[in-house]
This record gives structure tokens, sequence and C-alpha cells, in this order.
């Protein structure tokens, strides 16, 4: 691994000759620009044309933003009583409209703390997932709590042993609210990280996809990344 930790987020721009020395005069010469005036003319109503309708021009994926409840296993699955999901929410974050979620099993959320999952249904490794565990009231340092949240997951294991940077980098929110954020750049893969303790559990919200994905889908995966918060 090239580097481990930095203290932020690295930001990452014939000359022609004459044919004809000795060309002949014209006693009428026509002006050389008056035949580019209609072709001008028809670009600039095209152009006009595009930016009058949006839709001829490429969109930007739409989002759902997500309620998690992080509810505890025996409360999972329609145990935790009738309240919906907005008011019963601990955490959100924003979801690609055109995205799938899946449904986390309790054995799963009793294990590793799993809580919500959603995939691209054209890519599945394409994801964001957010786990929690109970009984944390503070953070601790940067990279003990990311060796932590390796201990349970292989992938992450891997991926953080052949990264060529692990970058981190602790925010705050307009509340004050300290958040660990964590960008890892492996050889095959690309994942974003960020961890909070709220409510007296520690949450982690992951953004992961191959670095093929990450190349073209770097702004949406991005803003997935940036949206999640907790509800205070």
């Amino acid at each position: 691994m090239a580097s481990l930790f930095t203290t932020n987020l690295s930001t990452t721009f014939s000359s022609t000759s004459n044919p004809n020395p000795n060309p002949k005069l014209s006693l009428n010469p026509k002006p050389s620009n008056l035949p580019f005036l209609k072709p001008l003319a028809t670009s600039l109503a095209a152009t006009s044309l595009l930016l009058s309708f949006p839709s001829l021009s490429l969109s930007s994926p739409s989002f759902n933003l997500y309620y998690g409840t992080a509810a505890s296993a025996a409360n999972y699955g329609g145990y935790g009583g009738n309240s919906s999901k907005q008011d019963s929410a601990e955490y959100t974050y924003e979801v690609p409209s055109d995205w799938k979620e899946r449904l986390v099993s309790k054995i799963e959320k009793g294990t590793n703390g799993t809580d919500s999952e959603f995939f691209n249904p054209k890519k599945r490794s394409e994801r964001v997932y957010l786990t929690y565990l109970a009984s944390f009231r503070a953070l601790a340092p940067m990279d003990t709590v990311l060796s932590n949240l390796a201990l349970s997951d292989v992938e992450l294991q891997d991926l953080i042993s052949s990264a060529d940077t692990v970058r981190a980098v602790e925010k705050k929110d307009g509340d004050g609210q300290v958040y660990y954020e964590y960008e890892i750049d492996g050889a095959a893969a690309h994942r974003l990280i960020s961890v909070t303790c709220a409510r007296n559990k520690l949450y982690a919200h992951f953004v992961a996809a191959p670095n093929t994905e990450w190349q073209r889908d770097k702004d949406m995966l991005t803003r997935i990344h940036d949206s999640f918060k907790t509800v205070t």
C-alpha cells in the first residue's frame, strides 16, 4: 500500500503554406466570409433549440431519500409497531431511483449489523449499504475505526491491503455531528465510507464500486456518500 492516511481528501489541463505564391488579383473580389453566414446562423439556432429543450441534453439520474430505522433484529421486519419509517428513522441517505433494495435477513442483521442495502441492477457490485453497532458513545481514533470495520469485512480487508491510497478526514455537519470519512482507492475497486456515532450506536455507511464503474459514475456515487447523515 503506497500510503495509509492523509489529513484531507485529496482533490484531484502547422502552419500551411500558400501553394500559389503569385496569385492573380481579381478586380471584383467576392467577400470570402459571406458563404459562412448561413451555417453560422443555423448553428446558433440549433444551440438555442438545445438550450430551450432540456430533454435533449444529458440528464442526471433522479434520487430518492431512504429512511433507515436501525431496529434490532428482534424488531426487524414489521415487529417494531405501526410507526412509519420516516417517523422512526435514525439515519437517511439518497439512492438513485432506478436502484433496487436488497432485503436484509434477520440473521444477517443480527450477526454483522447490516441494516440496509441498495444496488445498481445493471451492475450489482455497484452498491450502497449501512451497518451499525450498538453501545458506542464516541468514535475511536480514525485508524482504529477503519481497522475494526475491516475485521468483520473480508472484502474490505483485501481492498485496504492492496490499496494505492487510503485517505481519511474528520468532518462536522451543521449540528456539530462528527463524521469520519474514508476513501479507499484499491487495485480493482473503489470505496467511500462515512462513520459516525449517535444514539449510543456506531453507523458505517459504505459506497462500493469496481474501478470501471467508479470512473463512469463518480459524481453519482459521491453524491450518495455525501448525502448520509443521522437524524437527531
